[in-house]
């Protein structure tokens, strides 16, 4: 069981039987009182968002859901095909389940799924990923008072913006959380 000062942003919990993912954090400590953490959850079976209050004496059971790597096989209309890199077993899961797979890791890149009930209901993403970028326009310098960039499509069809000096082939880092350009991968 989880007490409310072990709740952290990514922690996953049961409420009703149903896992939830903490995605926002808040402590709030009261004069006398006691402290109360308010926290934003996201449903992993539906994708819906609650915001809920837990007191200081509260216990909070963990999600029961087990973690696998998985290879990303490839993409048939609205599903992706992942197999577990133990067993074996392949899955068909919906692109708007695997959203940021489907964005940012090409065809054959291992990652770490959510299962609950055998089935996959999310993904253990890394912060950034390196992807090779297939097509970019040539980078043409100018009166630029800023950081001058320029959209590029990368190998999973995904566009980015990135600076200039970025070209055909070039791998890149890329935030799987917010899509931005972070650097060249080396």
């Amino acid at each position: 069981m989880y007490g409310i000062t072990d709740l952290r942003k990514e922690t996953l919990i049961d409420l009703g039987g149903t896992p939830y993912r903490v995605t926002e954090y808040s402590h709030t400590k009261m004069g006398r009182g006691g402290a109360t953490v308010k926290v934003k959850l996201k449903n992993l079976l539906n994708g819906s968002v609650v915001d809920k209050s837990f007191g200081t004496n509260e216990k909070i059971a963990p999600a029961d859901v087990s973690r696998a790597k998985v290879q990303y096989l490839y993409r048939s209309g609205n599903d992706l095909a992942l197999m577990d890199m133990q067993s074996f077993e392949q899955y068909e899961v919906p692109v708007d389940t695997a959203e940021e797979v489907a964005k940012y890791f090409p065809e054959g890149s291992e990652i770490t799924a959510l299962i609950f009930n055998e089935r996959i209901i999310g993904f253990d993403l890394p912060k950034n990923v390196a992807v090779e970028v297939t097509q970019a326009a040539k980078g043409v310098k100018g009166d630029t008072a800023s950081s001058a960039t320029m959209p590029v499509t990368l190998e999973t069809g995904q566009e980015v913006q990135v600076p200039l000096f970025i070209k055909q082939g070039d791998k890149v880092r890329i935030d799987t959380r917010t899509g931005q350009y972070i650097e060249r991968a080396k």
